[in-house]
């Protein structure tokens, strides 16, 4: 019964991970070969990786009006369709308008994917194997973001970029017979609109609830937006190139073997470092430690290293982005309860979406004017006051639980 319960999710996740390559791939191609796309300058590659996340925002509550009304797996197989257009697209389209287009296709196929697959996990298991299948669902589709980036910068260096998207679109398309047999075609029921608007008024009142949509903004800007789009920028800058038992590996494939390290570690460390804030000191204290050392991270990098060093730091900083992810995640988790609950996910969500979308655009914004190194040094910068911030909330909270207790 179980495992039959499982499929679903399992399903809907391996899924989601087969139509990520391409996207996955574009973050490691692009800042390389940006010419190929037909763009004309650095900050049009930072519109581009931030426009999918940009379309998100505004376009959630359209997608869960079509999920109340065409039903899940419809919805599934309408982001398996955008994912697989919009994959072939980067390809074959040349310019920047164009590329637009296709980025918002891959936006608009990211939030049928994650609505389709929280609406799966809540229909396909129960309060007491939730916590198992969210689990499960994050784990495997996390595969698509190391694959996607592992292979793509690899396969693009050998095959081509053409190919490569070629390929990823067909394998993408090649999925949708899997949906139609274990993803159900149930439809959801209308939300309370006006309740969920009554509860958002009391949350902007709490210092620590602002604080986690600040370190949630924060992390996504910093993790998912400028380190994840400029790093390929980065490596080319530090090593251009490194010679191993007689192969040459290109500044992609060398940022793709990079990013996939976190990737793949995240689903034995992540747990371990979540039960740790969880026992030990508290989370706030955790989260304190990832900032500082984050912001040392980002100031080192951009300098001229060893390359062992180099690479030291960059490990480091991968193992600070799993904790700062998993320590401000655990936050949101543990302030959203009660009524609120739905409110203050929702809301995080959106913060995150909103500096992950920013990063990129920033990035190459600031790139453009100044040079790779000051966009490093402002995110190293920008974790400081977060981290008084977030100081300063936990502080509160602490003082005012004490009061009470006399």
């Amino acid at each position: 019964m179980e495992n039959s319960s499982s499929k679903p999710i399992v399903v809907i996740a391996v899924v989601t991970a087969l139509c990520m390559l391409g996207n996955e791939m574009l973050f490691i191609v692009m800042p390389l070969y940006w010419k190929f796309f037909g763009l004309t300058a650095l900050w049009q590659v930072g519109v581009l990786l931030s426009a999918n996340r940009m379309i998100r925002i505004p376009i959630n509550s359209v997608v869960g009006w079509c999920y109340q009304r065409v039903g899940k797996r419809t919805g599934v197989i309408m982001a398996v369709v955008l994912a697989a257009v919009s994959t072939f697209a980067y390809g074959v389209v040349k310019g920047f308008w164009l590329m637009l287009i296709a980025r918002c296709l891959w936006g608009i196929a990211w939030s049928f994917f994650r609505l389709g697959g929280y609406l799966t996990i809540l229909s396909s298991s129960n309060a007491k194997t939730r916590g198992r299948s969210v689990g499960l669902y994050n784990g495997l589709w996390g595969l698509g973001t190391l694959f996607g980036m592992l292979l793509g910068g690899l396969l693009a260096e050998q095959m081509g970029i053409q190919n490569v998207t070629l390929m990823f679109s067909v394998i993408a398309a090649c999925s949708i017979p899997f949906i139609l047999i274990f993803i159900p075609n149930s439809k959801q029921p209308d939300l309370d609109q006006k309740k969920i608007n009554k509860q958002a008024f009391t949350i902007w009142k709490n210092k620590q609830i602002l604080s986690s949509f600040a370190t949630g903004l924060s992390v996504a800007f910093v993790v998912y937006g400028v380190f994840a789009s400029t790093l390929s920028k980065l490596v080319e800058l530090q090593l251009n190139h490194i010679m191993i038992l007689g192969f040459t590996l290109g500044a992609g494939t060398i940022t793709g073997i990079i990013q996939a390290v976190r990737t793949g570690w995240d689903p034995f460390l992540a747990p371990f470092l979540g039960k740790y804030s969880d026992q030990k000191w508290g989370r706030f204290p955790v989260l304190m430690v990832a900032l500082v050392m984050g912001a040392v991270c980002l100031a080192i990098l951009p300098l001229k290293l060893p390359i062992p060093v180099f690479l030291g730091v960059l490990l480091l900083f991968q193992l600070t982005a799993t904790l700062l992810i998993t320590t401000s995640d655990s936050i949101a988790a543990d302030l959203a309860s009660g009524p609120s609950q739905v409110t203050i996910i929702a809301l995080y969500t959106l913060f995150s979406d909103l500096g992950a979308a920013l990063g990129p655009f920033l990035g190459y914004l600031v790139i453009d004017i100044l040079g790779i190194n000051w966009i490093y040094w402002f995110t190293s910068f920008l974790l400081i006051p977060l981290g008084v911030f977030c100081y300063s909330a936990f502080i509160g909270e602490k003082n005012r639980v004490r009061e009470q207790s006399y």
